[in-house]
């Protein structure tokens, strides 16, 4: 059935006003804080975690101790970082924001990751860090790499993948701010030779220009430790 065109030209004006009204929101809190609690039968649901009554909210909610304590760096990568985000502090929930500890070995690594969901903001504390995060394929994949020193500070815009490495012979320690509850993290090797189940080697080794059995003994490296 054809639409009059008069019709027709009613239900275009009409899309239009409501599309505009259908994605507006009110981008600032409208009460003081909603701290994530765990699955609630009558709870509000909001931003991934279930919120609970705000009267119900106590000053735990917002705390956590224990950063001033260097985390285990006896790995592979001779790193280890100690997350502050909404599932440690669940008052932090809606608030866009978290917070890690990064200790660093002797030429230990934070090795190459994106945050999908954050900009990172990191400041040395002890240590010499080199740093740097590498620009997308429109930005013709630039590298931006400094070296830091204690009370530098260096930011890995939101998505970007970028690494840390300790280049000095003394453990270094840095803080970094991340733009998101829940910054998320994307190690580049082990999502690319750990994942489950593993990527066909000779897919990875025709994008990786890699000799498919050298894949193989990457997956084999990589692959989820039970």
């Amino acid at each position: 059935m054809k639409i009059p065109h008069q019709s027709l030209i009613i239900s275009i004006i009409t899309l239009a006003l409501v599309i505009p009204f259908s994605n507006a929101y009110d981008p600032s809190p409208l009460q003081d804080f909603c701290v994530a609690v765990g699955n609630l039968k009558n709870g509000v649901f909001v931003n991934g975690k279930f919120c609970k009554d705000p009267k119900k909210a106590k000053a735990d909610d917002f705390f956590f101790s224990g950063l001033n304590q260097a985390g285990n760096t006896d790995n592979d990568v001779k790193s280890n970082v100690t997350t502050v985000n909404v599932d440690q502090i669940p008052g932090l929930n809606t608030m866009g924001i978290s917070l890690v500890r990064i200790d660093y070995a002797p030429y230990g690594q934070n090795p190459p990751h994106t945050h999908p969901r954050a900009t990172e903001i990191l400041v040395l504390i002890e240590g010499t860090l080199y740093v740097g995060f590498v620009s997308s394929n429109q930005d013709k994949n630039r590298l931006f790499a400094k070296t830091l020193h204690p009370g530098d500070v260096f930011v890995f815009p939101i998505g970007m993948i970028h690494f840390q490495v300790n280049i000095g012979k003394t453990p270094a320690v840095a803080f970094a701010g991340l733009s998101s509850q829940n910054a998320g993290v994307i190690t580049i090797a082990n999502t690319v030779f750990g994942s489950t189940p593993p990527i066909y080697p000779e897919v990875l080794a025709q994008a990786f220009q890699l000799d498919v059995n050298v894949v193989k003994d990457l997956e084999a490296k990589f692959a989820p430790k039970n």
